[in-house]
This record gives C-alpha cells, sequence and structure tokens, in this order.
C-alpha cells in the first residue's frame, strides 16, 4: 500500500479481542495468502480498539451483517462478516480471510474505502447498513 492510499484510507475501529484473533488469523495465512494477509495486519495496526462493550452499533464486527454499494458499479451486497470457518457466500457469509471482508471490518456506516478485490483492482466500497448479532 502507498502512503497515498494509507492517507485515503478511513479511521476503523475494532473490538480489542476481535483484533488479536484476527491478527493470529493474518499471520497464520501469510504464506498461502500474502496480499490478505498484508491488508488484514495493515488495517489491525492503525486501527482504534474498543472493549466489546463501547463499541458502537454502527461500526462492523465480526458477526455483523452489512450492507454496501461498490460504488463504480451500483452493485449492492449484503454480507454477514464471518470468521473463515463459518464462511459460505452462497448463504451470504462473507471470510474475513477474503480482500472485501477484510476490507469492512472496523468501518462505520457512511464510511467508503478503497480497497483491491481479488484481482488487484481497487473498488471503492461504502458502507450504507450494519447490523450487529443479536
Amino acid at each position: 500500500m502507498t502512503p497515498e492510499q494509507a492517507a485515503q484510507r478511513p479511521p476503523i475501529t475494532l473490538i480489542e479481542s476481535e483484533a488479536d484473533t484476527l491478527a493470529d488469523l493474518a499471520f497464520g495465512i501469510r504464506a498461502r495468502h500474502p496480499n490478505v494477509s498484508r491488508l488484514l495486519l495493515e488495517e489491525i495496526d492503525r486501527a482504534d480498539t474498543l472493549s466489546a462493550e463501547d463499541m458502537p452499533g454502527d461500526v462492523v464486527t465480526m458477526g455483523s451483517t452489512v450492507e454496501f454499494a461498490v460504488q463504480k458499479t451500483g452493485e449492492r451486497r449484503t454480507v454477514k462478516l464471518v470468521y473463515p470457518k463459518d464462511a459460505d457466500i452462497a448463504e451470504g457469509r462473507l471470510s474475513i480471510l477474503t480482500p472485501v471482508g477484510a476490507g469492512l471490518i472496523g468501518l462505520r456506516i457512511g464510511q467508503s474505502i478503497s480497497w483491491p478485490d481479488r484481482n488487484g483492482e481497487e473498488r471503492l466500497l461504502t458502507i450504507e447498513n450494519v447490523t450487529q448479532p443479536d
């Protein structure tokens, strides 16, 4: 990531315990998926962290259902952000260890982020709604 890209990324907030778990996951996939690992670690590194109790409800956390738009295409998607073992894209459960999953974590409603897809093409993702798990 260039310094210009980093400067364009919005502030994000992670739950402290999730940040630790996500860092472990990112280190674990470093050899097989170096780009996703690097992107996720960069996000963890720049994030503010809060306890789960202090986390605002409009922030994307693990288990959140997220509605977002892809600005270039106008595509709108609704996914639940999950750990890899629970992922099933046909059921709308997106792994945190995908490029888009790593880009969504920690964002708030109304925020946008320029983020690479699986092919490395930058896409502007905008969070439209966040629903927390019950």
